[in-house]
This record gives C-alpha cells, structure tokens and sequence, in this order.
C-alpha cells in the first residue's frame, strides 16, 4: 500500500487527475472505476482541464461506477448519473453509452446487479478504481459490516451515511435508504486501486484503513490485501496516523529511485 500524504485538497485533486490521465495515456482504452461525492470532484475538475489543454481523449474510455441511490431514476437531479454527467461526462468527449451505472429504478434488481458484474467482466475488468471514503470507512455503499467478499448488490444506507450525504439532497428525510454498490471483492479484482481523502472528519477512517487490521468493520481495510492501491490524502486527514513520517520517508524514496532510473 502506497500512502501519499500531500499539503491540501486542492494537490490531492491534482494527484489523482493525472495519475487518471496517465493511465488513459498509457492505453486510450482504459476502462475506469469511477466515485461520486465531494472529494472525487476536484479531481474530475482538473481533468477536464487537462482535457482541454492537452489532446487527451476518452472517447475509447469505457467506465464503471460504484453505485446508485435504490429508487431515483437517472433524471433525478440527485441521482448519481446525474452527477457525473453534470460534472465530469458532458465536459469529455467519452461516448455516453461508454459509461455506467447501475440503475436506481430498475425492475428487477437482483437481475440489474448481476447484470452490472457482467458487464464490468466482459468490459475485461477495472484497469483504475478511483475510490472515496466515508467517515465511518464504508468505500462504494459498503458500510461497516460488508463482506470482505461481497459483489455487487443492495445495502442498507447507515444512518450517519445519509446525514452524511443529506448536503445533496432538500432534507434527510429525502435521502434514500439504500442503494445498489458495488461489492469489496469486485473493488479489489481492480488492476490498481486510487483512494482520496481530505478533510480532518476523514482522519480516523484514514488511520484504521492503513494501519487498522482487516476487517469488515472498516471496509477500507480491505485494501490493504490489495498489491497496487495508492492511498491519497491531505494534511489533515493524514493527521491520525502513527506512522506518517515513514510515509513520507517511503515516498520520498520513492520518486528519487525513480529519478535515479
């Protein structure tokens, strides 16, 4: 596990766009994992920026993302593929039909998940996971207490996991109370694994998703079974670690190795 503790939300978002467009560089038709929320949008912003600086395209890129609240539609404002075309999609030249979501009010949704799992493998699986983290440790709708082995189905919202999430949405009484996730085993069966952090409410699920033992009380923790995660976070949600200077130090060595190569 490669931990990366940067000044400030703002090089966190950096740090992440272009990891993103160095993959897509790498192989123009990288599939990608994609999250929602807060901490993920900084990074889409500077990426559309590198976009249109640059000739980087995503019209071969195929994506994935976690999750959908259980009942909204597309159309609704709050809905996650609301969000992302909002925020990311309609600013890219990536074909609409390149992307998905799960759908939030599909009939049947036993069918819709094993649907999705299908799709992700005939896609030939996830090349980069971008991932948030919640403040209880939850990565997707995988709350505390998910199988370390679980694909991708419906969970029950946590009660701090809605208020948490109620910013987006007119009151917490409109917050849905569950949603379709991708499960932790699928999140680990990804090539390489991206998670970012900011914010001090983020600093004790930071510090047990690294230096915590595995366990399915803090989903996180999962990654650290996991060869190629990258964990990135700021000063402040970095601010509970025991071990920070050693990351740094490891860091540190690191890039010189690489400049040295």
């Amino acid at each position: 596990m490669r931990v990366v503790i940067l000044p400030n939300a703002e090089a966190v978002a950096e740090f992440a766009a272009e990891e993103i467009a160095s993959a897509v560089r790498h192989n123009p038709a990288s599939v990608l994992g994609l999250a929602t929320g807060g901490t993920p949008v900084g990074a889409y912003r500077r990426l559309i920026e590198i976009r249109k600086q640059s000739e980087l395209s995503f019209k071969s890129v195929v994506t994935f993302n976690l999750d959908e609240y259980l009942g909204l539609a597309p159309t609704h404002p709050a809905s996650y593929r609301c969000f992302m075309n909002e925020n990311f999609f309609q600013h890219l030249d990536i074909p609409l039909a390149h992307t998905h979501i799960p759908l939030g009010d599909c009939d049947d949704i036993d069918a819709e998940c094993l649907a999705y799992e299908s799709k992700i493998r005939e896609a030939g699986g996830i090349d980069l996971q971008l991932l948030g983290i919640g403040t209880d440790g939850h990565i997707g709708f995988n709350e505390p207490g998910s199988s370390l082995a679980s694909r991708t189905r419906v969970k029950t919202l946590t009660s701090q996991t809605r208020r948490d999430n109620s910013r987006f949405f007119e009151s917490l009484d409109e917050v849905p109370t569950s949603a379709i996730t991708v499960g932790i085993k699928t999140i680990l069966e990804s090539r390489s694994i991206l998670l970012l952090a900011t914010g001090t409410g983020k600093a004790d699920a930071i510090r047990a998703t690294i230096e915590g033992p595995i366990c399915s009380d803090v989903p996180a923790s999962a990654l650290q079974m996991h060869a190629l995660t990258t964990i990135v976070v700021d000063e402040a949600a970095a601010s509970e670690l025991q071990r920070s200077d050693y990351y740094r130090q490891a860091e540190f060595e690191r890039r010189r190795l690489r400049k040295k190569h």
